[in-house]
């Protein structure tokens, strides 16, 4: 083999290695992707949009009135519920008043319809003491009655020498007298009663007047 034969064969041969790192760098190329490629496939991600989580919306609230407008009905209505139990408060009380004067005014009627039947029994009683015909178990009894009725509320009225008041003297006889000054009650022939403020019998009276 000559020299030229020589030179031949180690050109060939860097030649051959010369391709072989091109095929290597080629096959590195294309296997590892480029900056440019990673940047390209960064922003494709970045340029998808995410998916938003679905927000759940507020509830409507209803519109409530403002708390000075409530406060203000709510006082009215107080005062209102005041005033309504007031008045039967009041009306309440009338009617107790009512029914206490209409009961006091029939006890008061019932006892003077007893107490009325009892007077001619009262009238018998004076005039036996005035004849001192009350003795004995009578005078007990008599005096038991009179007692009794005096509880009722019985009061009797009517003696010699009152002033004559016809509202509450029955005048039964007239006469002139220069012994007084104005009609008086010179002689009582039936005793008056009352019960409390009511007049149940007037007196009968014998009346004279001044000269």
């Amino acid at each position: 083999m000559t020299a030229t034969d020589d030179e031949n064969d180690g050109q060939a041969t860097e030649r051959v290695v010369i391709r072989d790192r091109r095929k290597i760098d080629q096959k590195s190329e294309s296997k590892a992707p480029t900056a440019k490629g990673k940047a390209s496939v960064g922003a494709h991600r970045a340029a998808e949009p995410e998916e938003e989580a679905p927000v759940a919306e507020p509830e409507a609230e209803e519109p409530k009135p403002a708390l000075g407008a409530e406060l203000e009905a709510l006082r009215t209505e107080l005062e209102e519920r005041t005033h309504d139990l007031q008045r039967v408060t009041a009306e309440y009380a009338n009617y107790r008043k009512r029914v206490d004067r209409d009961r006091g005014a029939a006890a008061e009627q019932t006892t003077g319809a007893v107490l009325t039947a009892l007077l001619p029994v009262l009238d018998d009683i004076d005039r036996a003491r005035e004849h001192g015909d009350l003795v004995g178990p009578f005078a007990s009894v008599a005096e038991s009655l009179t007692a009794l009725t005096g509880k009722l509320g019985l009061t009797a009225f009517g003696e010699k020498g009152d002033a004559f008041d016809p509202n509450r003297h029955e005048a039964v006889a007239h006469q002139t007298s220069g012994d007084v000054t104005e009609p008086t009650c010179v002689e009582v022939m039936r005793r008056g009663y009352t019960l409390g403020e009511r007049l149940l019998r007037p007196a009968m009276v014998a009346v004279a007047d001044p000269e």
